[in-house]
């Protein structure tokens, strides 16, 4: 378990709000996009874990929802579980706009096949 110093609050407090003035308000996993309404749900992750290392630029610093965050915590929770290793920052870049899925890759196949079928049923319309 990693060092958490007494004065962790006010720490974490002070490279939030430099944080939050230098990157956008957007999760740097799911791209989620926050407003100041619902800026609380947008945590800063250190990349190495470490968390006395805020270097002034925000080199170690990423912003991540809570959903993301409790993901990437939950790596080394279960790699200690299933006896794997998991490196501190290693996928940060890998994971970033990743999708599995593309909703619209068969669109046109798929607007090609339904286009005769509408185009009957409007013209069985009009002759009723």
């Amino acid at each position: 378990m990693a060092y958490i110093p007494k004065n962790y609050a006010r720490l974490e407090t002070g490279y939030r709000e430099k944080a939050l003035k230098i990157f956008p308000w957007v999760c740097g996993r799911c791209s989620r996009e926050f407003v100041y309404s619902n800026l609380r749900e947008l945590t800063v992750h250190h990349i190495d874990h470490d968390h006395s290392n805020n270097p002034e630029d925000g080199s170690n610093w990423e912003m991540l929802c809570l959903y993301c965050h409790d993901h990437e915590h939950s790596k080394y929770t279960e790699a200690d579980q299933y006896g794997s290793t998991v490196v501190a920052g290693e996928d940060a870049q890998k994971d970033v706009g990743l999708a599995t899925h593309n909703p619209f890759a068969n669109l046109k196949t798929h607007d090609e096949k339904i286009r005769p079928q509408i185009t009957m049923s409007r013209s069985d319309c009009r002759g009723q």
